[in-house]
């Protein structure tokens, strides 16, 4: 298939690029539901089906024989290409797909970055993908004309199964494939003619029934495989975890680096009084959470007693599947660095609007003081109303919820006293706040903000976004600006402990304030290549969501442990980030650790966001506030740290923050603030 791409160029998609494309469900923004095991064989069929497609091996019902072993020049197919010629005895396509199908998932990366590339698949954060729009796609089986890539491979098999077309030996395999996976009925309406056609079409090509009885074969073993030979899970023994001197300072990423190391990327604990909780930590966890997760793991059984605290249900938090991708989807504007950075004259108005209180010598309860200059600029761009005399209440309100329901560390009585069910009904008055200012003509001539997005998002849908989970959307911005201002709050400790980043980004800062406000080019440009770093590294040693819950949905295996269905999982994503592996030397404190070449942040190992489906969607808007006001702090103020020999004591629960002990003194105001 040949696709003639916005830019003009022309490529050539393989077998495997069509696979994994009918495969692709635009929908949830994945695969469709194919077990592991058989979308791998699935995969690993493919490769073989385009090598022989290729000239390089041959296969029939008995035997699979190299032909050519020279190198195609794909990624995806040199080195499965260059196992078989490796081999000494000549294997059957049976072998092969069992052998090869546990790299299928380095495959599918390659497919898709290589797809993301050609302009053919959309990649959204989340580890989600869309069909791209824009190009115009040709091939010797298609009509010219606008459409995806999908659009015209689905129009090839089409005719082969109900015009009766004589099928390409390509169509061939990747129907017999996706006959074989049973996704063939999800892509077309079959009935009982068009069945037989299909059985019909899998006896056209030697190789390509062949190929589909072999992935039929594995897949059929693949019942046999489970919890028989899975390894059992290690158990930390409590005393450990109680013991750990980072569990006494906080650090809650090192305590699982440091557990993991002990028991393996997956083992678990036993509390008394509680079921038993699995921990999955490590690179290849994280790895396989990020791309597989969605598959095996839920986040609404955890959270479905905390939504109903706001009065909701099917919450983006508590959401998975196809509604989940629908939600962010919607919602990716409202989240987007763009929106912020179109409204910078606001941001840096607004913050020194709040900073103008503060005087020489004031003492500032170092939480109280981050989460509230996040929320003087947050709530006006996203909600556009004034919520400083509500958030300390919002975010007193919210801890307690998480500790009720989701890290259960309280009692549930203990969200029903009288100052809680005070504070609860503020979440009505930040709707009602909301909603009076988001009229028509009032909104006439503004920038569009998050309300209004959820509000039109009502509108036109009441049964996805209903007016009972109105109070929670609308109120979400005030309780996010609690934990960036606490990772804002765990920064500028950092910084201001340490004398020798403190002076270069305030360097960075004086130079960028210098002549005035930053325009966006400058904001997020690399004069603040320092600053930028710095808070990197400090989401690095001072995550703030350390972890994250999950329920088992579908059993699976995982590095050989069993997950069992209905099980609880920890997903200790932040542990990597104090593993020597992955970051040498993880206690050292190292902004080089993020320039070229050692690049140690690339890849799922740095999780300060999250991973997979509920990575945090507003990631990016989030590091460059951070470094807005960061920035802002330093050039107008000299702060101190009281007490001035405070040591740092994380509070871990239900969120890592300073704890109440840090507060920040007002030492110097070193440039005024301009009204």
């Amino acid at each position: 298939m040949t696709l003639t791409a916005s830019s003009a160029t022309s490529q050539t998609l393989s077998l495997l690029d069509e696979f994994v494309l009918t495969l692709l469900n635009e929908e949830s923004g994945y695969f469709r539901q194919v077990p592991g095991w058989d979308l791998n064989c699935a995969v690993i069929g493919a490769v073989l089906g385009e090598l022989s497609l290729l000239s390089r091996i041959d296969t029939d019902m008995d035997s699979l024989i190299l032909l050519d072993r020279t190198e195609t020049g794909d990624p995806a197919l040199d080195p499965i290409l260059e196992k078989i010629a490796a081999e000494p005895v000549q294997r059957n396509a049976q072998y092969w797909i069992e052998r090869l199908a546990p790299r299928a998932e380095s495959i599918i990366d390659l497919t898709l970055d290589r797809l993301v590339d050609l302009k053919i698949l959309q990649h959204h954060d989340g580890d989600f993908w869309s069909l791209a729009r824009g190009g115009c796609q040709k091939d010797t089986y298609a009509r010219s004309g606008e459409g995806t890539a999908v659009d015209f491979v689905k129009t090839r098999l089409g005719r082969a199964i109900f015009a009766n077309e004589i099928p390409d030996p390509r169509d061939i395999i990747i129907i017999c494939l996706i006959n074989t996976c049973d996704v063939l009925r999800f892509i077309f309406d079959l009935d009982e003619e068009s069945e037989r056609r299909v059985e019909f079409i899998g006896k056209m090509d030697l190789i390509g029934r062949s190929i589909a009885a072999a992935v039929s074969d594995n897949l059929a073993g693949s019942l046999f495989r489970p919890s028989a030979f899975a390894k059992p899970i290690p158990v930390a023994p409590l005393r450990h975890l109680l013991g750990s001197r980072h569990l006494r300072q906080g650090n809650i990423p090192a305590l699982f680096a440091e557990l993991a190391q002990e028991y393996g990327p997956v083992f678990q604990v036993r509390p008394p009084f509680a079921n038993p909780m699995i921990f999955l930590a490590g690179p290849e966890m994280n790895h396989w959470v990020h791309r597989h997760g969605r598959m095996y793991l839920r986040a609404k059984d955890y959270l479905e007693d905390f939504e109903k605290v706001y009065g909701g249900s099917g919450l983006l938090p508590t959401l998975d599947g196809g509604d989940h991708f629908r939600y962010r989807k919607s919602m990716q504007p409202a989240y987007s660095r763009a929106r912020l950075e179109a409204q910078l004259d606001e941001v840096y108005s607004n913050a020194r609007n709040h900073m103008a209180a503060w005087s020489v010598g004031d003492v500032l309860p170092a939480k109280a003081m981050c989460r509230r200059l996040v929320n003087a600029t947050m709530s006006p761009l996203t909600v556009s109303i004034d919520s400083q005399d509500l958030v300390d209440d919002l975010h007193k309100f919210k801890e307690r919820a998480l500790q009720t329901h989701v890290v259960r560390n309280m009692p549930k009585f203990m969200l029903r006293t009288p100052a809680m069910k005070r504070r609860a009904k503020l979440v009505g008055e930040v709707v009602e706040r909301v909603q009076s200012v988001h009229t028509p003509a009032q909104r006439a001539g503004c920038p569009r903000d998050l309300a209004d997005d959820l509000l039109s998002m009502h509108t036109s849908d009441r049964q996805f976004l209903p007016e009972s989970n109105l109070p929670f959307v609308l109120s979400a911005p005030l309780i996010a600006s609690m934990y960036v201002g606490d990772q804002l709050g765990l920064i500028t400790y950092a910084m201001v402990s340490q004398p020798e980043f403190y002076e270069k980004i305030q360097g960075e800062a004086d130079a960028l304030f210098a002549n005035g406000d930053p325009d966006r080019d400058e904001i997020t440009g690399p004069g603040i290549d320092v600053t930028r770093r710095f808070i990197m590294e400090c989401m690095r040693v001072y995550p703030i969501v350390p972890a994250s819950y999950r329920n088992v949905m579908n059993t699976c295996t995982v590095d050989g442990y069993e997950l069992p269905q209905g099980s609880r999982v920890v997903i200790a994503q932040t542990a990597t980030h104090y593993m020597e592996e992955v970051f040498p030397d993880p206690f050292s404190f190292d902004i080089g650790r993020y320039l070229a070449p050692r690049r140690e942040h690339v890849g799922s190992s740095f999780a300060p966001y999250g991973l997979g489906t509920h990575t945090c969607l507003g990631s990016r808007w989030t590091s460059l506030q951070m470094a807005i006001h960061l920035l802002m702090l330093v050039h107008h103020f000299t702060l101190e740290i009281s007490p001035a020999r405070y040591k740092l004591k994380i509070s871990p629960f239900p969120s890592s923050s300073v704890n109440n002990k840090l507060k920040f003194v007002i030492a110097a105001q070193r440039h005024e603030l301009p009204v």
